[in-house]
């Protein structure tokens, strides 16, 4: 294959810009030739501002170019099933931002596209690419904390999203949609879920009843090991961004994530201060790079994809798992969500 891999990137919202700016601009084996939005005039503006020669509106018609040799889809969930086949019948490579889908059918559909015509499928959790949780797992491999027996994992945004945005019909909801990260990390630390229950409820943004969301949760999980986890989500971490974790051992704990962005620490005889996260690409900026980057690596190296069809399916599952219990008030197991 050639040096650099042709991509195009299908889906100029917040992240499709951002991962487009990285194939454009930073990731050395990439060359983005093309980039795909319904808002056909913010593709052509984006193109020509990056000198990308290739802009379009319909996410066929970017298929149809045998000049692009992978996509990086980042377009709204409730749409990754007719992209990712599609991807998949024109033979290209294909990464695909999280979650992989909105249903289990939906995702088995799109993993069965890829495996019969043989494309190479990535999925994008980028927590596995920060280094915060790359330094756990190999701390956790290195035996420093000996068996991992506890999972504590929070997510909290400072402010709620658009409604347009956290409408389940597009996002999956809150639990699909935000905890489907803890849900990845959860595994990579502690293996397989058993076992769900999920609480929840409107309780800072009265809005979201509109749209049949809710703005906390706390999932707590039972590991097929016989080890314990729990997420806990907001919407409502007004304070900033707010992503950690925390696995305890039988010899140590780890702890990953940090809310000061500024090494800095104000002492007044008001009090002590320091800043936060502001939001997610200030924490996770260098991940976004560097997933993006090890998708391209792997193409054009004849790789394993880093995240599997496998992880992305688990992870729904779950998902799909703790939002039924939440609705139903119940434990559920995620084996009912196998085929």
């Amino acid at each position: 294959m050639n040096s650099k891999l042709n991509v195009g990137v299908i889906g100029l919202g917040r992240l499709g810009t951002v991962y487009a700016m990285h194939l454009a601009h930073r990731v050395p084996n990439a060359n983005l030739i093309a980039v795909a939005d319904l808002r056909e005039s913010l593709a052509e503006t984006f193109a020509k501002e990056h000198g990308i020669p290739k802009w379009y509106k319909s996410h066929e018609d970017m298929l149809n170019d045998k000049d692009v040799h992978a996509v990086a889809v980042i377009s709204p969930t409730s749409t990754h099933k007719n992209v990712v086949t599609d991807a998949a019948k024109n033979k290209k490579a294909i990464f695909c931002e999280k979650p992989i889908s909105l249903s289990l059918e939906e995702a088995e559909a799109m993993i069965d596209s890829v495996d019969k015509t043989g494309s190479f499928f990535q999925m994008g959790f980028q927590r596995r690419f920060d280094k915060g949780y790359i330094a756990a797992k190999k701390k956790i491999e290195d035996g420093v904390i000996g068996e991992p027996v506890v999972l504590k994992s929070s997510s909290r945004d400072p402010f709620r999203p658009s409604l347009e945005f956290a409408d389940p019909k597009h996002s999956g909801g809150l639990i699909a949609d935000m905890g489907i990260h803890d849900f990845d990390v959860a595994r990579m630390f502690m293996g397989e879920v058993k076992s769900v229950y999920a609480i929840g409820g409107t309780l800072a943004y009265p809005e979201m009843k509109e749209i049949g969301d809710i703005d906390n949760a706390i999932i707590n999980m039972n590991f097929e090991n016989g080890t314990l986890g729990v997420v806990d989500l907001s919407r409502n971490g007004v304070y900033g961004y707010d992503i950690r974790a925390e696995i305890l051992g039988t010899k140590g704990t780890l702890k990953i994530g940090y809310l000061r962005e500024t090494p800095l620490t104000v002492l007044t005889k008001e009090g002590v201060t320091h800043d936060v996260v502001p939001y997610f690409m200030e924490r996770f900026g260098e991940a976004y790079y560097l997933q993006i980057k090890n998708f391209v690596d792997n193409v054009l190296q004849d790789n394993e994809p880093a995240i599997t069809a496998t992880d992305a399916i688990s992870a729904l599952r779950i998902s799909l798992a703790a939002t039924k219990s939440y609705k139903e008030k119940r434990p559920v197991e995620i084996k009912e969500y196998h085929k």
